[in-house]
Order: C-alpha cells, then structure tokens, then sequence
C-alpha cells in the first residue's frame, strides 16, 4: 500500500484584498444611512417619543391596556429628531399653538387657580381649538391620523359619555368644573397621554418643485463620488488587464454598482454591498448562491425540458405526415451507397463479433454449454421408448452417458471449428454476407413502401408519439425537479 502525502493547500492572498475590505466598509456605512433615511419618517414617533407600546387597544367600543417599554433616553431622542432638518420637517402650527395655550393655562392655574378670569378664557380657547383639531384632523397632512385616534380614544375612555364622542368629551375636559379641585391629576393625564402624541404631528416642507423638501442628497453626494471614481477606476483596470473586454463591457460586468450612483431606489444598494462583502471575504454566500442557481434550475428544467421534448416530437410528426418516412425508404433502394474506405462495415463487424465469439466466448463456455446440451441429451433419450430395451441390458446407461458425451463434444468442436473456419479470410463468404444483408433491406423496403402498409404505419407513428407527449412527457411538469437536483449534488460529491 502507497501512501501519498497530500499537499497542503496555499490560500493566496490578494494584494487587494484590502482595498476590497474598506470599500465593503464604507458601502456598508452607506446602506445603514440610507436605511435610516428611508425608515425615519415612518419610524419618527418611536425617535421622538423613545417608547414602544405592545398590546394597546383603545377604541370606542373597548380598550385593552398595553405595555409601554422606554428604550430611548430623551437625549438621545432629542438628537435623532435633529434629523428632522434633513426631511424639512417643521412642528405643526395648530398642535404647537394647542400645547403652548395648555401650557399657559398651567401656568394660570398654578398661580391664581381655576376661577380667574384669564383661566376661564383659556379653558375657553383650548374647547374651541380642541373642537377644530377633532373636525379639521389636523394630523393628516402628516399621515398621523391613527394618532388623533389614538387621542380621541383616550379622551373617550378618560371622559365617557352618552354619545361616545370624542368632542363632548374634550368639551367637557377643559372647563373650569372638571378641574376644580383636580388639577394636578388631569393636567398629569393631559401631560402623558395626550400630549406625547399632539408633538409627533408635523408639517413638511414642500419645494419648489412641488415636492417634499429632502436634503438627503448632500449627505449621500461624497459617498456617490467616492463610489462613482472607484466605479470608473475599477472598471477601467479590469478592461486594461482583461483581453477582448472593452471599457463598456468591464461596466456592465459590474452592473451591480450602478445602483450606488442611482439617487432613486437606494434600497437596492443591498446588492452591491452583499457582494462586496463576499468578495472582501467578509460573508459567504457560495451556499447561498447554490440555493439560488438550483432554484433557478429548478425553475426552467422542467419548462425547458418540456418544451424542447415536445418541439422534437412534433417535428417527427410533421416530418411523418409529410411522406418522409417513404422518401427516406425510397431513397435508401435506388440512390447508390457512397463507400468512403472500400470497407463493408457491416461484415467486418459481424465477423469482429464472431470472431471474438469462436476464439473468446465458446472455449470459456465451453464446458458448461456440454454439460447442459449432454443433460439435454440424457434426458430425451430416456424418455424414449428405445431406452427401455437399453437400459436392460448390462451397461446400459453407462453407454447412454458415453454416447451423449461424444455427441455433444464432437458437435460442440464441429460447430467451433466451422465456425472458426468461415472466419477466415473468403472473399466469397463476404459476398454471400453481402448479399443477405442487401436482399433482406430490400425485402423490408420493398414491403413497407406499399400503399396500404406506409399508410397505416405513418399513422401509428403519429398516434404513438403523441401518446408519448401525453403520458410521458407532459408527466415531466410533475417530477419533483428538487429530487433531479438533490441527485445531481450527491454525484458532485461522491466524484
């Protein structure tokens, strides 16, 4: 037993390897900025407030308290939402104009009490500006009208009434008679229930090209120019270093890139960065990536396979109905046979087979095939009414055994040597051969080319490829593809 000694194996190392580590770096950066553009608007209430609540349900007709879950400090809160800027978001003039009157009515109320007469006014003012907010929904300029339901829920569970409105109930909150003797309670309800989500309405600033204002741009412009320089420089390298590889044809082999100078749908920058951070060896995706062409695989194979079955059945069809199956038989008796090496290729290996057969196969088998024929022999003789006399006289079956074993053998070695014999080099052997074969094509042809005969056989033909359409190939859509392709890895794997 030879023991091979295995050679490890070298991983090289790319010189930029480097380069491709902090460029997955920075497209990595990129992406986590632009998803934090994309989900601030939509996640704006969760930065503003730093509160997550989980299993709240407040509606008109019931409520199932939830839990709230603090998981922003108000400083970090507070400078998220200086992102605001950025998305030209500005607070909403009604709800600030709303807070600051509450505020003031609290700074009223602290210091001469429910009953003066600037505390009635502003109880007064505060109805009035409720009553717009419920009517006008403020909230829906900036898509926050879950929010004003939200409030009016509250309101409702807070004040209940006849009506279940939600204006009674902010009618009858701000007055001087709710208040008097509790306003450090419903100022506390007030301060945490409701004001949280009168601060999350805001207005946003529309351009002059009547869109919303979005300086987004300046943020995402250096990591653009960075991207487009590599871009170029990349692309035209791999054109230099590649030969027949234009400078175009280097771009479009890094398609993937362009999706970091487009300044719409960033979030398809998921793609390139993904790449990238296979190529700097950072993630693996080669798993992946056979998951992905297999599902490809299996998506085709079977359409593909189908397809082209079907396409080559019914150009056989065609090809019937046509009469090509008689032209073909015609041709095959009157054209003359082009000879390309003066050798009759049918006879040479009708005689290779035999020879192999009387030099290789009988002398191996020979022993067996006496035994069998001699058995055979025995036992037809025995069943004559002749052996009866034999077998009466002294030695009988022992002749019997002796002359079937000399038949046998001797026909066996007969048959042998003829055969050996007509193997030999005879002209007039291959002649006869020759002309066997010739007569029997022709008998054949001949036969089939009548009317009757080509007629029906052309039409079986048709009826029975399109019985295989029906029951073999259309049966292709309902293989489980997925057991072709788990039989394709094992064999990758045992070679």
């Amino acid at each position: 037993m030879t023991i091979v000694k295995r050679t490890p194996r070298i991983r090289r190392y790319r010189p930029n390897l480097w380069l491709e580590r902090f460029m997955a770096l920075v497209a990595v950066i990129n992406l986590v900025i632009v998803g934090f553009d994309l989900s601030y608007i939509p996640l704006r209430d969760f930065w503003l407030l730093g509160q997550v609540t989980i299993g709240e349900i407040k509606t008109a007709y019931g409520q199932l308290p939830g839990i709230e879950l603090d998981l922003l400090p108000e400083n970090v809160s507070q400078s998220i939402t200086q992102y605001d800027v950025v998305k030209g978001i500005i607070p909403n003039r009604d709800t600030q104009e709303y807070l600051a009157k509450v505020e003031q009515l609290e700074l009223e109320l602290a210091s001469n009490g429910v009953d003066s007469a600037r505390a009635k006014t502003l109880f007064g003012d505060i109805r009035r500006r409720s009553i717009e907010i419920v009517q006008t929904n403020a909230f829906a300029e900036a898509n926050k009208t879950g929010n004003l339901e939200r409030i009016k829920n509250r309101m409702r569970s807070h004040l209940p009434n006849q009506d279940n409105s939600a204006k009674a109930a902010f009618w009858r909150f701000w007055t001087p008679d709710y208040f008097q003797g509790r306003v450090a309670e419903e100022m506390a309800f007030f301060e945490t229930e409701i004001k949280p989500l009168l601060e999350t309405n805001y207005y946003r600033a529309i351009g002059e090209n009547g869109g919303y204002v979005d300086y987004f741009g300046l943020i995402d412009f250096p990591f653009g120019v960075l991207f487009a320089l590599e871009f170029l420089g990349r692309t035209w390298f791999i054109s230099r270093r590649r030969v027949g590889i234009s400078w175009l044809d280097a771009m479009l082999w890094r398609w993937y890139d362009i999706f970091f100078l487009l300044p719409i749908w960033r979030w398809l920058r998921v793609i390139p960065v993904t790449v990238r951070l296979s190529q700097a060896r950072i993630i693996n995706l080669n798993s992946i990536q056979k998951q992905l062409s297999q599902g490809l695989v299996a998506g085709i194979a079977e359409d593909v396979t189908e397809v082209v079955i079907i396409r080559l059945i019914n150009q056989i069809q065609t090809s019937v109905r046509n009469g090509d199956l008689g032209r073909l038989l015609s041709q095959q008796t009157t054209n003359t046979y082009v000879d390309i090496n003066d050798t009759n290729e049918i006879i040479e290996l009708i005689r290779i087979l035999a020879k192999v057969t009387a030099d290789r196969v009988l002398p191996a088998i020979g022993p067996e095939v006496e035994t069998l024929l001699q058995y055979s022999i025995e036992k037809s003789l025995k069943q004559s009414p002749a052996y009866q006399g034999i077998k009466m006289l002294p030695g009988g079956d022992r002749t019997v055994s002796i002359i079937s074993y000399q038949l046998v053998s001797q026909t066996y070695s007969a048959f042998s040597s003829t055969l050996q014999a007509a193997l030999a080099e005879d002209k007039q052997f291959d002649r006869l051969v020759e002309s066997l074969i010739s007569n029997i094509g022709k008998s054949v042809s001949s036969e089939l080319q009548a009317q009757q005969s080509m007629t029906k056989i052309e039409l079986l033909l048709v009826d029975l490829l399109e019985e295989i359409k029906i029951n073999y190939v259309q049966r292709l859509s309902q293989e489980d593809i997925e057991d072709i392709l788990e039989q394709t890895r094992s064999l990758r794997q045992q070679s």
